[in-house]
Parts: structure tokens; sequence; C-alpha cells
């Protein structure tokens, strides 16, 4: 079944816990990996609907981190 638009999927996005922890900025995160920082945002506030393997892997290497590090399951609301 199809994901509906406004439906929370369960993924929490760890970008703001894993840069503050690195003492990288959103900006510095955007010019390692060529992604804007509107994007970059919109996944840091758990809004994204997709995200690119190429874009996981480069945010990944940029930070020095797992998949798993960035994207968690919580539990369904």
């Amino acid at each position: 079944m199809p994901a509906v638009p406004d439906e929370d999927s369960g993924i929490h996005c760890r970008l703001d816990e894993l840069l503050e922890q690195r003492g990288m900025t959103l900006t510095r995160l955007s010019a390692l990996v060529g992604v804007s920082i509107v994007n970059l945002s919109v996944l840091k506030n758990d809004r994204a609907r997709a995200i690119r393997y190429s874009t996981l892997r480069a945010i990944c290497d940029a930070l020095d981190c797992d998949v798993g590090d960035l994207l968690v399951v919580g539990p369904h609301p």
C-alpha cells in the first residue's frame, strides 16, 4: 500500500544530532556533499519523502557514519 503524502513514516533523521556531535554546520555539509541547504534542511526536519542512495552515501561519508546512525526507525504513531 503506498504511503499517504502526509503520513508519518516512523523514520527519524538524526542529521541535526550528528552535525552537532561533529561540530559541523549545515552549510559546511552542503558544500561537502553538493546538496542544497534547503534540501538538507528538509531531511533534517523529517519532512523528506525520499532520498537518493548517492545522497545518503555522500552524507554518511561526510559525517563518517553509517546509514543506521543517520536514519532510525521509531514506533509507529
